[in-house]
């Protein structure tokens, strides 16, 4: 699976009504309670039992004052744009892959052994690292660096380097203060204190960035080992939800009612005050490996995050009473952060499947399964149904044309047959129609590839920013075959403005993309949020798109324009045959819009499961499905636009090159139309730059699918009117 997004959703028991499914309340939590997000939403008290942990919905971003957020204090820019990634899975349909399936891990990603301190060697290592990767929240489409938090900072470590994927999927990953030696048990021991003079401007703005980061539910993401450090706990139904982040803390509404996190303590009761978990206990779980001389590899690392309200912080005792802040505090606050750690080893967990635990309680494996498998077997019934229908009616009317003679019957042609002479006629718009087709092109290829290297494995969540570096990389590769399909069609269509089709296929659909993705990340920029591109990111973004891409494109158009034009198996009129009046369902829009409803048939039940791990950071790694169904998308785009491409021509319409891109292309319409449902009847986002980076972020998704599905469909149709035209007798 490749993460699309950071980290884990941050799904309590009592989030009813947000996570996208009822969930059960936390075993040990005090009552149920729906939590808010941005202070303002009413739940029930009722019990909910549901079968799996919710999603709550992202509101605005916490800002240190009521107006606006500053920029992050000593924190870089960094940006978290996910287009690419969304053009894969959601062109693959993005159905939930079966849970049986197990990670694994390619050569090149190598076990790190660990030993004792007495023990270690060159090959074993005693020191255990831990990172800090950015902080998200589900309420909020702007995530924040570790440092934009005034939370313990490590002094002095070199921050790792990222690859281009990370940095396009917004990780920020950094050294922590937190260091721990192989199987050495500590408790309760200090990292840092912080003190906060809310008569201070500086402090007291810290503070209240501290505080509407605990309203909106920001989620800290520790790594060990290149793993997730996860909280585990137990919902309904003896299941175990592990999410790959914990809170930085919760609120008690002013009503007395625990949001999110503060429902698993009854100790957190205090009305309109926030409660920091400025303690974690954590546990490392290691396996000896066969040869004992090796040492132990790392399997899991999981935590439990805990307030106490340290009295002396120099000599922290971790049984206090938690540490609460009020929501009107006043005077001096002093935060102590501490944490205890331990060893155990696990004999059941290898390191090559040490992966599993956390993918397989991600909140999509839990469904259904038996519905998804049956809306599959409908989609192919459906689909083999339109194959068969077509394959026998084109036969019958292939054997009447070719039986008929030369003389008499001759002049008694209907149907399809009478638009032999205008079939191939060069659609309007030519140029548009080849440019189009040139991205819609690359895309498909793009996401052939990728989604093939994800099947065999490479793309696994270990090798954090491979998906994104691989669909960069082919893109930017990919301008060969664009530009080729572009020419090519330009040229068949009867164009002579070479450098014009060029130009526009190299600039016009990416142009889109990076003007929609620039506006966005301006808004980043201003809100001070680490999902902002780097300067330098961005213009080697740039250099990729004019120093590679476009040469490349100018290449394949090259080559495009060199050969003959396409030769179709029959001539063209002069004069165009005129188009008799056409019934209702005969029309272009109404063929249109049913075209686009069996694609989206194939995909919009599970839509909702996918645009769920986008927005609210979750993992998403089984390729092998998803390569499955997006073979069945483009299946049944490539029959839903032959069938009603085969009704127009029997009506005796021939204006098909269009009418075949759009059909299929008309299904990226209905993706719009449940991002808006989804957006309004799913997610309470309140904050006009969340809002707006929503919408950003899914009309770049439209696009790419659009062009994407619209390529399907034209060479499925293209294919179609040859085929058929080149099998009859026509004189």
């Amino acid at each position: 699976m490749a993460t699309v997004g950071g980290g884990g959703s941050a799904c309590y028991p009592e989030a009813a009504g947000r996570c996208g499914g009822d969930v059960s309340r936390a075993r040990g939590s005090r009552k149920p309670a729906a939590a808010e997000g941005g202070g303002r939403r009413s739940g029930s008290r009722r019990r909910r039992r549901p079968l799996v942990p919710r999603d709550p919905p992202r509101l605005a971003p916490p800002p240190p004052n009521p107006n606006r957020h500053p920029p992050a204090p000593n924190g870089r820019p960094a940006m978290a744009l996910r287009p690419l990634l969304v053009a894969v899975a959601l062109s693959a349909a993005a159905l939930p892959p079966p849970p049986l399936a197990a990670a694994f891990y390619l050569p090149g990603l190598a076990p790190v052994n660990f030993c004792e301190a007495d023990r270690e060697t060159a090959e074993c290592k005693s020191g255990i690292e831990l990172f800090v990767n950015r902080l998200d929240s589900v309420e909020s489409v702007l995530p924040y660096e570790y440092t934009a938090f005034d939370f313990c900072q490590a002094e002095g470590k070199k921050r790792p380097s990222e690859n281009l994927g990370q940095v396009l999927f917004g990780e920020r990953i950094e050294p922590s203060p937190y260091r721990f030696t192989f199987n050495k048990k500590e408790t309760c021991k200090p990292v840092c204190t912080k003190t906060y003079d809310t008569r201070k401007p500086e402090d007291k703005q810290k503070l209240d960035f501290l505080k509407k980061s605990m309203l909106l539910n920001y989620q800290h993401h520790w790594i060990v080992d290149n793993m997730p450090v996860t909280w585990c706990y137990d919902v309904e139904d003896g299941q175990r939800f592990c999410n790959p982040g914990f809170p930085i803390g919760c609120y008690i509404t002013e009503d007395g009612r625990p949001k999110d996190a503060c429902v698993i303590n009854s100790e957190f009761h205090e009305k309109d005050t926030f409660y920091i978990f400025n303690h974690v206990d954590i546990k490392i779980y290691y396996h000896i490996v066969e040869n004992e001389a090796l040492g132990a590899r790392l399997v899991a690392a999981k935590l439990e995050p805990k307030s106490y309200k340290h009295t002396h912080p120099d000599n922290p005792d971790c049984s206090e009473v938690p540490m609460d802040i009020s929501n009107k505090a006043h005077g001096e606050v002093q935060i102590a952060y501490t944490y205890s750690v331990s060893f155990q080893e696990e004999k059941n967990i290898r390191w090559a499947s040490r992966w599993d635990y956390i993918l397989e309680s991600m909140p999509h494996t839990h469904i259904q399964w038996f519905s998804i498998m049956n809306s599959l077997v409908i989609v192919l019934f459906l689909s083999g149904m339109v194959a068969m229908i077509m394959l026998r009616t084109l036969h019958k009317d292939i054997a009447r044309y070719n039986q008929m003679d030369s003389t008499e019957d001759a002049q008694e042609e209907f149907g399809w047959k009478l638009v032999h002479g205008d079939i191939f006629r060069p659609p309007r718009k030519g140029m548009l129609l080849s440019v189009f087709l040139g991205s819609g092109t690359q895309i498909l290829i793009m996401t052939f590839v990728t989604l093939f290297f994800a099947c065999l494995g490479f793309l696994s969540p270990a090798n954090r920013g491979a998906l994104m570096t691989c669909a960069v990389v082919l893109w930017v590769l990919l301008g060969t075959p664009a530009g080729y399909v572009a020419a090519r069609f330009y040229k068949s269509f009867g164009g002579e403005k070479w450098k014009t089709n060029v130009l526009l296929t190299s600039f016009l659909c990416p142009g889109i993309v990076f003007a929609d993705f620039f506006i966005m990340n301006l808004i980043l920029w201003g809100e001070g949020s680490s999902a902002a591109i780097p300067f330098g990111t961005l213009v080697a973004i740039l250099a990729l798109w004019f120093c590679i891409s476009v040469p490349l494109t100018f290449i394949g158009a090259y080559f495009g324009f060199k050969k003959n034009a396409i030769e179709h198996p029959v001539r063209t009129n002069q004069i165009p045959r005129q188009i008799p009046e056409q019934s209702f369902y005969t029309k272009p829009l109404p063929g249109i819009i049913m075209g686009g409803i069996l694609p989206f048939g194939c995909i919009f039940i599970q839509l909702f499961f996918i645009l769920n791990s986008i927005w609210s950071h979750q993992m998403y790694y089984m390729f092998g499905f998803l390569f499955l169904v997006f073979i069945i998308l483009v299946i049944t785009c490539s029959e839903a636009t032959i069938l009603l491409c085969y009704f127009h021509l029997c009506a005796e319409d021939y204006h098909w090159q269009w009418r075949s891109f759009l059909t299929s292309g008309f299904t990226a319409v209905y993706f719009l139309i449940y991002a808006i449902h989804y957006f309004f009847s799913k997610l309470q986002i309140t904050g006009t730059a969340s809002t707006i980076l929503y919408f950003g972020y899914t009309m770049i998704m439209v696009l790419i699918f659009f062009l994407f599905t619209g390529t399907i469909g034209f060479f499925a149709c293209f294919w179609f009117v040859t085929k058929i035209y080149s099998v009859v007798k026509v004189d």
